[in-house]
């Protein structure tokens, strides 16, 4: 797996947008539904916000852009090119610049890949997320398999990297059907995926259906079971698992998500976007429409920014890191808050979890192992001091 970036790692930026065409039952995202949006409103407001950033992180090398949402495939391509451009402009683009862009897998919104490459996107996340007609209605998407399938087809013409999203574990599916739907996923040939269990979040309408008894989700045992089977396809097609949930062909991860979980600085704009920026924590406000209005006041969306204290740093980057195939630097997280490595981590615990298997201790780096990865809420409290 790579190594851990140097301290002087390039920055990544993130752009919300926060608008789609329906809320899915699943999702706690920042994500709304709007009739109409004033596009060169919001236009040159995103570009205010990033100004104000890039005065906060002047000199900074960029290595990766996000486009995230919401649904950011429905922002207009001049948009698009607008936040590269203001980006570029502002920090030192590197060389091999990562742009990803989050899309829907519609064919109105698939007629745009073209565009959106010509302005420099060269990454797409396209959420699939089932490739079962019946699974996609329960999930509350507005595509079926079929128009899926053609949208991969299309971002797959037109840009250089491609990953797409499936969400497996849901209501009575079993073994033998995630392993079909995963081996059919895995012949697409695309360089990337990443498969998340079906959860139920907190406000969400799955979540009143839980509530109610009417949604009930595989048991822990039959979970463990889907996500090992996860692991042994996709690292059998090559894909191995070098996060939690997401699986690369070796050196094309995720640089932008890379960034987050090796606990990098980021820059984030956009509605309700968090940041991490020189041990500030950084985030704007949440309601589009306050978002807005703060943009116009204040020439930036910013609501909070504040010191972290070393201590939440250091657990910040414990939790962020050990999701990580590749483990953490103890020494550096340490270094964060100015402690020594005794002071971040229980040693006891580590050796008593490395016997058990389910983590690895190689000098200063500490990693989970796969029979761990299942148990990372559970074995991070034993951990982290």
């Amino acid at each position: 797996m790579p190594s851990q970036q140097p301290l002087d790692a390039p920055l990544a930026l993130y752009v919300h947008w926060p608008f789609c065409v329906s809320k899915c039952p699943y999702c706690d995202f920042n994500s709304h539904v709007r009739d109409s949006v004033d596009q060169d409103r919001w236009r040159a407001a995103m570009l205010r916000d990033l100004a104000y950033e890039a005065a906060a992180l002047p000199g900074r090398r960029l290595g990766s852009i996000f486009f995230g949402g919401g649904t950011p495939s429905l922002m207009p391509p001049e948009t698009v090119a607008a936040v590269i451009a203001a980006a570029t402009n502002a920090w030192v683009p590197e060389p091999d610049l990562e742009i990803t862009l989050e899309a829907n897998p519609s064919s109105v919104e698939a007629a745009r890949f073209a565009d959106l490459a010509s302005v420099g996107v060269n990454r797409v996340s396209l959420g699939l997320q089932a490739l079962d007609d019946a699974a996609l209605r329960f999930l509350g998407r507005a595509h079926g398999v079929a128009e899926g399938l053609g949208a991969l087809d299309t971002a797959q013409r037109h840009f250089g990297r491609v990953s797409f999203d499936l969400i497996y574990a849901r209501p009575g599916q079993s073994l033998a059907g995630w392993e079909a739907e995963l081996s059919r996923g895995l012949g697409f040939g695309t360089e990337h995926l990443s498969l998340y269990q079906l959860t139920v979040e907190p406000g969400t309408r799955f979540a009143t259906e839980a509530a109610a008894g009417r949604l009930v989700l595989p048991d822990g045992d039959a979970a463990a079971d889907l996500y090992e089977a996860t692991r042994a396809l996709t690292g059998a097609a090559g894909l191995p698992a070098y996060e939690t949930s997401n699986h690369a062909r070796v050196g094309a991860e995720s640089r932008h998500n890379l960034t987050y979980w090796r606990y990098r600085d980021y820059a984030g704009i956009g509605p309700g976007a968090h940041g991490r920026r020189n041990g500030l924590a950084t985030q704007r406000r949440r309601k589009p429409e306050n978002w807005l209005a703060a943009v116009d006041r204040n020439s930036h969306g910013a609501e909070l920014e504040e010191p972290l204290a070393a201590e939440d740093r250091i657990t910040e980057a414990l939790v962020m890191g050990l999701r990580l195939a590749e483990g953490v630097d103890l020494a550096r997280i340490a270094s964060l808050g100015g402690r020594s490595i005794a002071e971040i981590v229980d040693e006891a615990a580590i050796v008593r979890l490395s016997t058990q298997g389910f983590v690895e201790r190689a000098g200063n780096r500490l990693a989970v192992l796969p029979a761990g990865a299942l148990l990372l809420d559970a074995i991070l409290p034993q951990v982290v001091r």
